[in-house]
């Protein structure tokens, strides 16, 4: 694919995106560089059909014919490439995240339907990497949810009720990866529940052995270390935040960042959907070294082979949603 006059900026992205045929040549570039071939078959015996944009396979017996969205996050999306690789720009490059209200403005759509969008977009921004983290690494949890002091009256005793604390919150874990060269890296977690195991688990299962993890002084990670996988530095906040380079500061600040973009920009996320809106963050965050055109051509790369129905989006589709979720 030509990146010659790739557009740099928003403006220059709005400007190229906004012509139809550009936003499909360039799908139709980066999908298929050597030549269209079937998205079914792999067959490359294929002809085009200029009125409809599509292809027909001659190789097939059934369902022929293709389009470029076929196989991608846009399938069966009535709205135009123009305005996805749009939406694509806005959400990569949004430190702060970008709602579906703005973008409906922006793009001349429905909120609902922009919602939709940008559900698909971080879809595509999963890393879906077994890659693990190492080296030094910063591990800590932040809580997700409203205060139980903006809560109405009614809706805190209930809560008071049943538990103390943050219990009505959602947590997550994060791991976070120290820069030996270049800058920090996150890995966020959605734990299915709060005890011990399954934390100390997360940690087994996505940090290299021999690392050496900093964590706070919570009892969940007492036993981390013990069995020689791991050095374990402990930081105690009720006496200090820095001991030389044993501390969290890493991952504070970026629950700072997580928490800013919720509160400010989305409001309120429904628990199901957290793990949606941790895989923009996060993948921002480990990109934003990179120029906007970058962040932007890495999005796209994760819009093959990956979908999302409306029906399992909010909650119809039973089976699929949970296994999407676990």
């Amino acid at each position: 694919m030509n990146t010659e006059n790739f557009p740099e900026t928003l403006q220059e992205a709005m400007t190229f995106f906004s012509n139809e045929d550009n936003a499909f040549n360039f799908l139709v570039s980066y999908r298929w560089p050597k030549g269209v071939s079937c998205p079914r078959c792999g067959s490359d015996k294929v002809g085009f059909i200029a009125t409809r944009k599509t292809w027909e396979c001659k190789n097939c017996a059934t369902k022929k014919q293709f389009s470029a969205k076929v196989g991608t996050i846009f399938e069966d999306s009535p709205i135009k490439l123009s305005k996805w690789f749009s939406a694509i720009w806005l959400v990569t490059n949004a430190k702060n995240g970008i709602s579906s209200c703005e973008v409906a403005r922006a793009l001349g759509v429905t909120q609902k339907s922009a919602w939709f969008m940008l559900q698909r977009i971080r879809l595509a921004l999963q890393n879906g990497t077994i890659v693990k983290v190492g080296g030094e690494v910063e591990v800590d949890e932040t809580y997700i949810g409203g205060k139980a002091r903006n809560m109405h009256k009614s809706r805190r005793n209930s809560l008071i009720k049943k538990r103390t604390g943050g219990y009505h919150m959602t947590p997550v874990q994060g791991l976070l990866q120290r820069p030996a060269k270049g800058h920090s890296k996150i890995m966020l977690k959605v734990p299915k529940t709060r005890l011990q195991s399954e934390l100390l688990g997360n940690v087994k299962e996505y940090v290299l052995k021999n690392s050496t993890v900093y964590t706070d002084a919570t009892t969940s990670y007492r036993s981390l270390g013990k069995d020689g996988d791991f050095a374990h530095e402990v930081i105690d906040h009720a006496t200090t935040y820095v001991n030389g380079k044993i501390h969290t500061n890493g991952i504070e600040n970026f629950w700072s960042l997580l928490k800013r973009g919720i509160r400010g920009t989305y409001v309120s996320v429904e628990p199901f959907h957290l793990f949606r809106y941790l895989d923009e963050q996060a993948f921002r965050f480990n990109e934003r070294k990179d120029t906007d055109s970058g962040r932007f051509m890495k999005a796209v790369a994760g819009i093959f082979g990956k979908g999302l129905k409306y029906v399992d989006l909010i909650g119809k589709g039973g089976d699929d949603l949970q296994q999407e979720m676990a």
